[in-house]
């Protein structure tokens, strides 16, 4: 999927954008799911500097603790997190905190949950199961999400959007969308679901008694 990303990505963003001096509203974002699901092609597609990441490759001593076969057939695993940052206009900032996947890093997730407004949950629909354990964390934290289902080129298991939303037993008010992880315009869309969700929720409150 790397090579795929540097394709679809070839007209990103230089390697250093400067911080606009009008930007005064900075929003935590994490970014979780699954093992391999495409948390760090994401965050590299978006990101409008060159993203941090702690992907290591995976050796010997990872066998029959990680996943190295199967559709993700990865070499490499994020150990910490990956970072990134958008300007979604003049004030408005996400700085974009990739959570790793495997089950043996997930202590690390309230940490980066700490101080976290909006959460994204990629999930793969070759392994939608996968996505549970984030879903379940993020309901359990009280922290606002949206879904958004990576659909990969060799998916064969063409779920359609209500059928996911049945599967994950999502909540209706919960937004659920489609991208490529790989394109950043679909990477932008989905961060946009997530704000515009974000500031609903802050106006129900509002309205509320």
């Amino acid at each position: 999927m790397d090579s795929a990303t540097s394709e679809l990505s070839a007209a990103g963003p230089p390697a250093v954008t400067p911080l606009r001096d009008s930007a005064d509203t900075g929003l935590k974002i994490v970014i979780v799911g699954g093992f391999g699901v495409g948390k760090t092609t994401l965050v590299r597609s978006v990101s409008e500097i060159r993203p941090l990441n702690t992907e290591e490759v995976m050796t010997q001593a990872g066998l029959g603790i990680d996943e190295t076969a199967g559709p993700t057939a990865k070499s490499t695993t994020t150990v910490a997190f990956d970072f990134g940052r958008i300007s979604l206009n003049d004030r408005m900032v996400l700085y974009l905190f990739g959570a790793p996947g495997q089950e043996r890093f997930w202590f690390l997730w309230d940490r980066l949950f700490a101080g976290t407004l909006g959460a994204v949950v990629l999930v793969d629909t070759r392994r939608m199961s996968d996505s549970w354990y984030a879903i379940d964390r993020l309901e359990n934290h009280g922290t606002p999400f949206v879904v958004a289902v990576n659909r990969f080129e060799n998916d064969t298991a063409l779920f359609s959007l209500r059928e996911i939303r049945q599967a994950l037993s999502l909540a209706p008010h919960v937004p659920l969308v489609d991208c490529d992880a790989r394109v950043r315009a679909s990477g932008k869309y989905v961060l946009l679901s997530l704000v515009n969700h974000l500031r609903e929720l802050t106006l129900a409150r509002e309205a509320s008694p």
